[in-house]
C-alpha cells in the first residue's frame, strides 16, 4: 500500500461495505478490510428478508419506518441484489386474534401498505398453506441476496478510489495520547496503517475490535438457525402473525425456501453450539404455516449470529433487544478516532452507513452530500456482473449461494451441516 487511508473500515459486511461506498463517493480515502471474504459474517448468514417494517410495527414504529424507507430505496438502486416477492402475515386458528388486529393497525399507522385477506384468499395466493390459516394481510416484504449486495457496494467503493481487502484481519490497534495511532492489518495487507479514523463495523465481533483499542462495546449476540429445503413457487414471504418466536418465517428462493429461525444467546460469536433441536423446531414451526416443508429434502443448514447491542442487557432472552442501531464515538473513552456502528438490520444497512459517514465527515471537516440513496449499485441490472463481484471478494455465502451460483456445492467453511 503506497498511501495510508484517511479512514479504515474494519468489517466487510453490509454496513462496513456501505460505509466504504458512501465515504468513497464523498471523496474520502478509504480502506475496507475483513478477516474473511466479504459478507462472511452475519450479513451472509441471515435469512435474507428485505423487511417492510411490519415485523417491528407495533413494538418500534421508528425502526419499522426505517425499514420501509430503505426497502423502497433498495428496490430502486439494487436491481438483482434484491427480489420483490411481497410478504404475507398469516394467523393460524390457535394464534391471538387481538395481536393480529394490533399488528395490522400498527402497520397502517407506520405507513406500511397492507391488504387484509380471509383464509380462502390466503389459500388462493399460497395454494399449499395450512388449512389452519384463518386470515392474513399482505405487506411489501421482499428478499435480499447479501453476497451480491455487499459485493456491489464494495465494487462501487473501489471504483471511487477505495482499497478493498478481504482476508485482511485487524490484529492490533495502537492508541497514543488518546488518539488512534496505528492499526496492524494482517493477511492480504500485512502492514501497519495509520488512518485518521477507524470505523468499527465488525458486527457481532465489534466488542473484540474495540477492546484492541482499549474501548468498550457491550454486545449481546444471539445465534439463529436457517434451513433451506426444496420447494417450488412459494411466491410471497410467509410470516406467522404472533409475538416473535422460533420458526415464524419462510423466505422464498428459486426452487427453495429458507426456514427460520431461533434465538439463543451466545458468549463467543466464533464458538457456539449448533443444536439439532433448533433445526427441528424451526422446521416444525414453519410447517405449521406450510405443511409440505416438513418432509421436503434439506439443501443446506447454517447458523448466523445477530450483532445485538445491549449495554444494559441483564437477562438471557434477547428477542426483546432493539433491532435499532447505535453509532458510538469513543472519544469519551479517550480513544479519539474510533467510531463503532452496532446493531441494526440488513435492510437498513445503507441508512446506518449514511449516519456513520456523516459522523466521519463532520470529524474530518468534509462537506459532501450522501449519494447512496439515489445512485444505482454497479451491476444492478446484470446478475452475471454481480456474481463476478462476489467471486472477486470471497465467494457466495450460505444465504444466497443457490442464487449466486446454483451449481456450486456449499463448502464446509460456509455451511454448517
Amino acid at each position: 500500500m503506497s498511501t495510508d487511508p484517511t479512514v479504515l473500515v474494519a468489517g466487510g459486511g453490509a454496513t462496513g461495505a456501505g460505509v466504504a461506498r458512501d465515504l468513497a463517493r464523498r471523496g474520502v480515502s478509504v480502506m475496507l478490510v475483513d478477516r474473511d471474504g466479504l459478507a462472511s459474517g452475519t450479513s451472509g448468514r441471515s435469512h435474507g428478508l428485505l423487511h417492510s417494517g411490519a415485523r417491528y410495527a407495533e413494538a418500534d414504529r421508528d425502526s419499522a419506518q426505517e425499514c420501509l424507507r430503505e426497502n423502497r430505496i433498495l428496490t430502486e438502486i439494487a436491481g438483482a441484489c434484491v427480489r420483490e416477492t411481497g410478504g404475507l402475515f398469516v394467523r393460524l386458528a390457535e394464534d391471538d386474534a387481538d395481536y393480529f388486529e394490533r399488528k395490522l393497525e400498527a402497520c397502517k399507522a407506520a405507513g406500511i401498505e397492507t391488504e387484509r385477506l380471509n383464509g380462502e384468499e390466503v389459500r388462493e395466493l399460497v395454494p399449499n398453506v395450512s388449512d389452519e390459516v384463518v386470515e392474513g394481510f399482505r405487506v411489501p416484504d421482499g428478499v435480499v441476496y447479501p453476497s451480491r449486495l455487499v459485493a456491489a457496494n464494495a465494487a462501487d467503493a473501489e471504483a471511487h478510489g477505495a482499497t478493498v481487502a478481504p482476508d485482511a484481519p485487524v490484529t492490533d490497534v495502537t492508541v497514543a495520547e488518546g488518539e488512534i495511532d496505528a492499526v496492524e492489518v494482517g493477511g492480504a495487507i500485512d502492514e501497519t496503517v495509520r488512518p485518521e479514523i477507524v470505523v468499527n463495523a465488525a458486527g457481532a465481533w465489534a466488542g473484540r475490535l474495540a477492546k484492541l483499542a482499549g474501548a468498550t462495546v457491550e454486545m449481546a449476540p444471539s445465534r439463529g438457525v436457517m434451513v433451506a429445503v426444496e420447494y417450488d413457487d412459494l411466491g410471497p414471504v410467509l410470516n406467522r402473525c404472533r409475538d416473535p418466536d422460533d420458526g415464524d418465517i419462510v423466505v422464498p428462493h428459486d426452487g427453495q425456501v429458507v426456514l427460520g429461525t431461533t434465538s439463543v444467546p451466545v458468549d463467543d460469536p466464533d464458538d457456539y453450539e449448533r443444536a439439532d433441536w433448533e433445526v427441528e423446531r424451526s422446521v416444525s414451526e414453519c410447517a405449521a404455516m406450510l405443511p409440505s416443508v416438513a418432509d421436503a429434502p434439506t439443501v443446506r443448514t447454517w447458523w448466523g449470529v445477530r450483532p445485538l447491542y445491549a449495554p444494559d442487557e441483564a437477562g438471557t432472552d434477547r428477542r426483546g433487544i432493539s433491532r435499532g442501531f447505535a453509532v458510538i464515538d469513543h472519544a469519551d473513552e479517550a480513544v479519539s478516532g474510533l467510531v463503532s456502528v452496532v446493531g441494526g438490520k440488513l435492510t437498513t444497512y445503507r441508512w446506518m452507513a449514511e449516519v456513520v459517514a456523516d459522523t466521519v465527515c463532520d470529524r474530518l471537516g468534509i462537506d459532501a452530500e450522501c449519494e447512496t440513496a439515489v445512485r444505482n449499485l454497479p451491476g444492478a441490472d446484470d446478475p452475471d456482473r454481480l456474481d463476478e463481484f462476489v467471486e472477486r471478494y470471497g465467494g457466495a455465502n450460505p444465504t444466497d449461494v443457490d442464487v449466486v451460483d446454483p451449481s456450486a456445492a456449499p463448502t464446509d467453511s460456509r455451511v454448517d451441516e
